[in-house]
């Protein structure tokens, strides 16, 4: 049984019969079947349904809140911005699909030789809950306008979202069965990897999922893209804005009540800037309000599930034992609901979970370093690599750390770090790797064939 517990009061929503491995093997059938005639469409065909569902999402884009808001806790504004940002991605594979894969040709000794890129078949999707919409989206959007088919394997505390994206596709004209939700759990992921029909896998979650899933896709020789997590370090240079450093900041740390892979979670300062930059950080993060997140004048709803809060809290309060001091927050509030107040610990060193484990919510682990050569050094010392960002006045020589010294994915220069349609998006280390979003995320799940004609 699968079942959606609102963690705002802790009531059951609904509950769903998780799917038979021979229905689970039918939904993979149909949507292969689905994919043979699908191929064959050009891209004004595909275009025109993949707007649909990009219209369908601005339209109801209060309705998904809402539905977000339920199964997941995410404030409602942020789940009305969520639900346009699918919208966009959308529009964006709609508009540029056909260009980033039109063939290319190449000179050779031959008549003619060019590289054509196909698509490859069904490809799995096994998404998570935080961004319940638009990571379903920014996979699903160039999978499809490539031509191919899909099924998803949502996060099991979603299963209401994940049934709206499917009737998503369904009613913007795509051919029923193309994209199909599977109501599973995590244990039956193995047996649809293993489908002889299934040509790809991508993954967003943990690194520990990330790992058994590439495994098996390994195993089976499918090719697999995977985001996994992340310890952002937001570096604040010497020259840095404190104001604009702190505003930065805590929009980078609480952006989905904290529970994002690219959240801002280090902050790395120069011994000279600390005291101001902790007075201006908590000032912010105090200030920000918490609360039921179908209140639009809320920023930070509860944390997905209970267990998860009682996770993070585990993390806080091991670092604060380990000599990390706590500037606010660090309690679990006395009031139903799985929530956690925005969290800022300082002194953090290695060796306590705030320096070397994800953050997954509203905490904040400040580093104190002596230079710049230290901040670098410790931004580095991570075994995640999705984003980052810097903080300085000198924009020259912000521009040249990020792009020789910072080793992620992702490197924002005085903003938070944001995912976007129109750049390549994903990490290197235990952050995963191959890219979603842009002309790159399109071509992960294509053959590209070199055609030569002698």
């Amino acid at each position: 049984m699968i079942e959606a517990i609102n963690p705002f009061d802790g009531s059951r929503i609904a509950s769903y019969e998780e799917m038979s491995s021979a229905t689970v093997t039918e939904a993979i059938v149909a949507a292969h079947e689905q994919y043979l005639k699908w191929r064959t469409t050009g891209f004004p065909h595909r275009a025109e349904r993949m707007r649909k569902a990009g219209q369908i999402l601005r339209a109801r884009a209060t309705e998904y809140a809402r539905l977000m808001a339920a199964e997941m806790g995410k404030p409602l504004r942020e789940g009305i911005a969520e639900a346009n940002k699918s919208a966009l991605g959308c529009d964006y594979y709609a508009e540029n699909a056909e260009k980033f894969l039109a063939p290319e040709p190449v000179a050779t000794d031959a008549r003619k030789s060019f590289v054509a890129f196909r698509p490859l078949g069904v490809v799995v999707a096994v998404m998570p809950w935080n961004f319940p919409f638009w990571q379903v989206f920014r996979a699903a959007a160039p999978a499809l306008m490539a031509g191919n088919g899909m099924v998803l394997k949502h996060a099991s505390n979603v299963p209401g979202c994940a049934l709206a994206l499917e009737k998503i596709f369904v009613e913007a004209g795509f051919p029923e069965g193309l994209f199909r939700t599977l109501l599973i759990g995590s244990r039956a992921v193995d047996a649809v990897i293993d489908h002889p029909l299934v040509r790809g896998v991508t993954l967003t979650g943990s690194t520990a999922a990330g790992r058994a899933v590439a495994a098996k896709a390994g195993q089976m020789l499918k090719k697999t893209v995977l985001e996994l997590g992340g310890s952002d370090a937001y570096v604040v240079l010497d020259d840095a804005d404190i104001d604009q450093a702190a505003q930065i900041s805590t929009k980078g740390r609480l952006v989905n009540s904290g529970q994002s892979c690219i959240a801002a979670k280090r902050f790395i300062v120069t011994g000279n800037l600390k005291s101001r930059f902790e007075a201006a950080f908590v000032q912010r993060m105090s200030a920000v309000r918490m609360g039921n997140p179908l209140d639009e004048t809320v920023e930070i709803g509860p944390q997905a599930r209970h267990d998860l809060r009682d996770e993070l809290h585990r993390q806080v309060e091991v670092s604060i034992a380990k000599g990390a001091r706590c500037l606010l927050g660090g309690a679990i509030p006395n009031h139903k609901g799985a929530f956690y107040p925005p969290t800022v610990l300082t002194d953090v060193k290695p060796g306590m979970p705030a320096y070397d484990e994800e953050l997954f919510g509203p905490v904040a682990a400040i580093i104190p370093v002596h230079d710049e050569e230290q901040a670098i050094a410790t931004a580095n010392d991570s075994v995640f690599g999705l984003g980052g960002a810097l903080i300085a006045r000198d924009l020259a020589r912000a521009e040249k750390l990020a792009v020789e010294r910072i080793e992620s994915g992702t490197v924002f220069v005085n903003d938070a770090v944001r995912s976007d349609p129109r750049l390549p998006f994903g990490g290197i280390k235990d952050s995963g790797f191959g890219r979603e979003l842009s002309q790159f995320g399109i071509r992960e799940f294509v053959n590209i064939k070199t055609i030569f004609i002698a």
